[in-house]
């Protein structure tokens, strides 16, 4: 199974945040190298970062294909250019954000359990499951509602039980429910 993390918190050529979050799901499920096999709800999320970011929607699906984790990694990278444009700053505003939460259970790149959100990413490696993931409540929360007992391939936790452990955390915390 394929977990991808979809996040925008920035109008685009496709809508507002939410428009754009359902317009790449869309353009996911229609292509040729694969299909949506299940899809969260959209969230509206505390932002993350410095500053007072603005929220974000975030939703999750779990994706059905045949490209590996690079080809994929492509096809999403593609797919964020095509909806518009992106911040130069870390944590800032971008039409599309999309991610591999999970790659068929594959652990690659992991330097440990103390990976933190602190540590840089090396460009072109893929990190698999996602460093970060564990820690993001508006990952783990649409995560739990389309698979609750997904077990992360490094700790063995639970979809269920990581969202738990990070429901006092303020950062990327869920505020409402879309849809």
């Amino acid at each position: 199974m394929i977990v991808l993390a979809l996040g925008s918190n920035k109008a685009g050529r496709w809508g507002d945040p939410a428009q754009t979050l359902r317009h790449a799901i869309r353009v996911m499920d229609e292509a040729s190298s694969g299909y949506i096999s299940a899809q969260s709800s959209i969230y509206r999320t505390a932002g993350v970062g410095p500053g007072r970011p603005a929220d974000f929607c975030n939703a999750v699906v779990s994706y059905r294909g045949h490209l590996g984790p690079e080809a994929l990694l492509r096809r999403l990278k593609q797919l964020e250019h095509r909806a518009g444009t992106r911040s130069a700053l870390r944590w800032g505003p971008r039409t599309l954000d999309l991610d591999i939460i999970d790659y068929h259970g594959q652990i690659r790149g992991w330097r440990g359990v103390g990976m933190n959100e602190t540590d840089p990413a090396v460009p072109g490696t893929i990190i698999l499951p996602h460093p970060f993931m564990h820690l993001r409540p508006f990952v783990l929360e649409p995560l739990r509602e389309i698979l609750p007992l997904w077990r992360h391939p490094v700790f063995y936790r639970t979809a269920e039980q990581l969202a738990r452990d990070q429901r006092h955390q303020r950062a990327g915390q869920i505020l409402e429910k879309l849809d």
